[in-house]
């Protein structure tokens, strides 16, 4: 009892020298200044969580990720299909495509071509190198007409300008039978180039069975686009490859660290038609 007394005398005394010190005029203002700034500290420190410090460059990422010693450009087709239309529009594909990959006035090679099997249905996927960049683009372009029988299976299509990884794979022929998985990723904007360094030591844990093709960056269509191309012999190949990655160490800590990076991703599994060079 005499302890709360003595409790209530001091805060009254407190009170009381407080009101002396500072007249009631000015103690609504000494409150909004002190919960103002506050609030205002509260707000610097929770900015600085959240802005991010910008690693200043001095060059484009194409520059900075890109082949240095060539001067390639890809183009890579989608092209959604008829349903009933699809076999005809393969045939077109076959007797046309490779007429233009062997001709030299073009200075285009078709890199693969093939439906997908597993992913949007009744798809045409097509991948070419163009050596010389935007020239050769724009000659060919300029020498090709539109195949209006072919156009007319189409449902819709799209395509996007791709530069190739200076760490992967060159995509080159190859013999089959295999199948191939497109693995495409949308990146959250400016994480190229941290993709890009991960990557490039991350693709070391994936040449034991020869089974990557090709890595590549969007250039023109929709930006901040990877694609990796793979090739297995069949799924359950694909299933124990991918498996085996998991226990070579630095592989868990590669995927822990760009997973982040990604907005979405797809797989496509694709079955190339005959006369592709990727087989």
């Amino acid at each position: 009892m005499a302890a709360r007394v003595l409790r209530a005398r001091g805060a009254a005394w407190a009170g009381g020298l407080l009101q002396r010190a500072a007249p009631c005029s000015l103690l609504p203002r000494l409150r909004t200044w002190t919960s103002s700034s506050n609030r205002s500290r509260e707000d610097s420190w929770l900015k600085s969580l959240f802005v991010r410090k910008v690693d200043p460059r001095k060059d484009a990422h194409s520059n900075l990720l890109a082949k240095k010693e060539t001067s390639n450009l890809y183009k890579l087709q989608f092209h959604n299909v008829k349903p009933e239309c699809l076999e005809a529009y393969n045939k077109i594909c076959q007797e046309v495509l490779p007429k233009i990959h062997e001709d030299k006035h073009y200075p285009c090679t078709l890199v693969g071509t093939w439906n997908t099997w597993y992913g949007e249905q009744d798809q045409a996927v097509h991948l070419w190198r163009y050596e010389g960049g935007y020239p050769a683009l724009t000659e060919v372009m300029n020498k090709l007409r539109e195949n209006k029988a072919r156009s007319d299976m189409l449902l819709s299509r799209k395509n996007q300008l791709l530069l190739e990884f200076s760490f992967w794979n060159e995509p080159v022929p190859r013999s089959g039978p295999n199948i191939y998985e497109l693995r495409s990723y949308q990146l959250r904007p400016g994480t190229m180039i941290e993709w890009g360094n991960y990557w490039a030591r991350a693709i070391r844990f994936r040449q034991d069975g020869n089974e990557a093709v090709g890595g590549f960056f969007s250039q023109i269509g929709q930006l901040y686009m990877v694609h990796h191309l793979w090739a297995y012999r069949d799924l359950q190949t694909r299933e124990d490859i991918r498996n085996a990655a998991w226990h070579k160490h630095g592989w868990e800590e590669l995927v822990y660290y760009t997973v982040p990076l990604i907005q979405e991703m797809e797989s496509r599994i694709m079955i190339p038609l005959k006369t592709s060079p990727l087989q």
